[in-house]
C-alpha cells in the first residue's frame, strides 16, 4: 500500500512543477512584453532625462544667480525681510535676544552667553541662518531670495524646453522634407508606381454608391460572375 501511493505521489509531482513553471513562464513574459512596451519604456527614459536634466538646470542656476547677485552680501539667500512681531512668539526680545543678527553679532553673542558660562544649544537652535545674517525662527520672514531663485529657474527651465522643441521640431519637418523628396525621386523613377491622386472637389464615394456601381457593372456582364463559379458550385 506505501509503494502504490509513493507511485502516485512521485507521479503527481512532476506535474505540479510543470505547471509551476508554465504559470512563471507565462509571468515572465507578460512581465517583458510589458516592459517593451513603448510608454513604459518611454516614460522610464524620460524620468531618467528629467533626473538628470533637473541637475542640469540647477547648476546652470546656482551660476546664474552667483553671477547676478556679486555684489550682494551672502547672494540671494540674504534678500529677506523680517516682519514686525504680532505677538510674544514672534518676538525674540521676550527671550532678551534679537530678532536679527548679522554674523559678526551672533558670533559675539555666543562668546558672550560661553563666557557667562551659559548653555547655547538654545540660543543657536532658535535661529536660521539667510546669507551673512541669523534670523530668529519665530519670526515672519519674507524670503525674496527664494522667490527670485524660483523665477529665474523657471525661465531657465522654460527656454532650455523651447529651445529643445525649437531643434526637435526643425529636425523632424527636416526629415520629413528629405522622405518625401526621396519618394519623388523613386516616383520619378518608377512613373507606374505613383499613385493617382484624387480628383479635386470630388467627394469619396460613399459605401451605399461603391455598391450600386457594383451592381450596375454585373448587370451589364454577368457572364463575369458565373465563368469563375465552378460546375460543383452551380
Amino acid at each position: 500500500m506505501a509503494e502504490n501511493e509513493t507511485k502516485v505521489n512521485e507521479g503527481k509531482t512532476p506535474k505540479k512543477k510543470g505547471k509551476v513553471r508554465k504559470a512563471f513562464k507565462g509571468l515572465w513574459n507578460e512581465f517583458v512584453a510589458f516592459i517593451n512596451k513603448g510608454n513604459a519604456f518611454n516614460l522610464a527614459i524620460g524620468v531618467v532625462i528629467g533626473g538628470v536634466f533637473n541637475s542640469v538646470v540647477t547648476a546652470l542656476t546656482n551660476i546664474l544667480l552667483s553671477i547676478c547677485t556679486w555684489g550682494v552680501p551672502g547672494g540671494l539667500a540674504g534678500l529677506v525681510t523680517v516682519l514686525p512681531p504680532a505677538n510674544a512668539a514672534q518676538d525674540a526680545g521676550t527671550m532678551g535676544w534679537q530678532n536679527s543678527y548679522t554674523a559678526a553679532e551672533f558670533q559675539n553673542a555666543l562668546n558672550t552667553m560661553n563666557d557667562a558660562g551659559e548653555v547655547t544649544t538654545v540660543f543657536i537652535n532658535s535661529y536660521v541662518q539667510h546669507g551673512n545674517s541669523y534670523f530668529y525662527k519665530g519670526a515672519a520672514v519674507i524670503d525674496w531670495g527664494a522667490f527670485i531663485n524660483a523665477v529665474i529657474a523657471f525661465l531657465i527651465v522654460g527656454l532650455t524646453l523651447f529651445v529643445i522643441v525649437k531643434v526637435y521640431n526643425y529636425l523632424k519637418t527636416k526629415g520629413e522634407k528629405i522622405a518625401a523628396d526621396a519618394k519623388e525621386r523613386y516616383y520619378q523613377a518608377h512613373p507606374e508606381e505613383r499613385p493617382v491622386p484624387p480628383e479635386p472637389g470630388k467627394p469619396e464615394p460613399t459605401e451605399k454608391e461603391l455598391l450600386a456601381a457594383i451592381l450596375v457593372e454585373l448587370k451589364k456582364n454577368p457572364q463575369a460572375v458565373t465563368s469563375k463559379v465552378s460546375p460543383s458550385e452551380k
